[in-house]
């Protein structure tokens, strides 16, 4: 009389378990709905912030501007491979999450040599940059914009265990601290004429991206909390993944 009774037990334990984890599934849909939200959005601001920037550099000869729109360039491309990983099946896919998280740790490394090499040659030639406005008013506003955006996005890398999420999120804070170096230079040269600033923190900005690009490429982020599963059972930030 008492198996069927541990059957029953067993038998109404199990719906209860799969209803358990169903939240979990529905917040990491919920999660990466926000993921690929969060970079069409960053998609966007970057194509305007770089054409601006590459622009208002052309026409002041400002070399910091100059790296600030490649960087946009280059944390526009970082949005597109995280809407990639989060499309389709690679949506709970490892080794996409993997290559993923590879692929934004290059986009630091395309930054650093063209800024520093540039940067380098604009000490030596004492080259001036003009007075920049164009570059003062979006220097203000990727100082707004960027830090919330790349706050939101490193929250949800970390809910999600995505490296790559959380890394776009920093280049994003990357992002900030390049517009506050750029609009330093820009007032410092607009007020006082201490041109070399500008290179100095174009300069700057170079090393901190080699920085970045190094600390994403080990996964330094992957681990930062504990991850919503894709499947029942299944931790995504296995002992190891960030060494």
């Amino acid at each position: 009389m008492s198996a069927p009774s541990l059957e029953l037990g067993i038998a109404a334990t199990e719906p209860l378990g799969r209803a358990a984890a169903q939240p979990d599934r529905l917040e990491r849909d919920r999660l990466i709905r926000r993921a690929r939200a969060l970079s069409w959005f960053s998609l966007a601001y970057m194509t305007a912030e770089g054409a601006i920037a590459i622009t208002a550099a052309a026409l002041a000869g400002s070399v910091a501007l100059l790296g600030f729109g490649l960087d946009s360039a280059i944390e526009g491309l970082a949005s597109v491979i995280v809407i990639w990983r989060f499309t389709g099946t690679r949506r709970v896919s490892e080794q996409a999450e993997q290559r993923a998280q590879r692929l934004v740790a290059i986009t630091f490394f395309l930054l650093a040599p063209y800024v520093a090499q540039d940067s380098v040659r604009t000490l030596i030639a004492g080259d001036r940059a003009q007075i920049s406005w164009l570059g003062i008013g979006l220097s203000l506003a990727s100082i707004l914009v960027m830090p919330v955006l790349g706050r939101a996005k490193r929250s949800v890398g970390e809910r999600l265990g995505s490296g790559a999420t959380s890394g776009e999120g920093t280049q994003n804070m990357l992002c900030a601290y390049m517009a506050g170096g750029v609009l330093l230079g820009l007032v410092a040269n607009a007020a006082f004429g201490l041109w070399w600033i500008d290179p100095a923190i174009a300069l700057g900005i170079a090393a901190l991206a080699v920085n970045e690009g190094r600390e994403a490429w080990a996964g330094d982020a992957c681990c930062a909390a504990t991850p919503i599963p894709a499947i029942d059972d299944l931790d995504r930030c296995v002992e190891g993944c960030c060494r």
